[in-house]
């Protein structure tokens, strides 16, 4: 298979629509998290934007985090 038959996908994802839709939430969600800095999202021309690598790594992260054993 090639690049031609399976293009990839950008890395920016524009709009609450595209980042909802990549998250498998619903973009009431994705405003909340937003509105409450839970999100790695960034606003470019008054849209709220994010890139699908930052997307990745903040969860990779959060699941990290979520693994520790509580200090004590």
């Amino acid at each position: 298979m090639n690049d031609a038959t399976h293009p990839v996908e950008p890395d920016l994802l524009y709009g609450v629509a595209r980042i909802a839709e990549h998250l498998k939430m619903t973009t009431r969600q994705v405003y909340h998290l937003h509105d409450q800095a839970l999100l790695p999202t960034f606003k470019l021309g008054g849209r709220v934007c994010a890139r699908r690598s930052t997307l990745a790594k903040h969860f990779a992260a959060q699941e990290v985090a979520q693994s520790l054993p509580a200090a004590k």
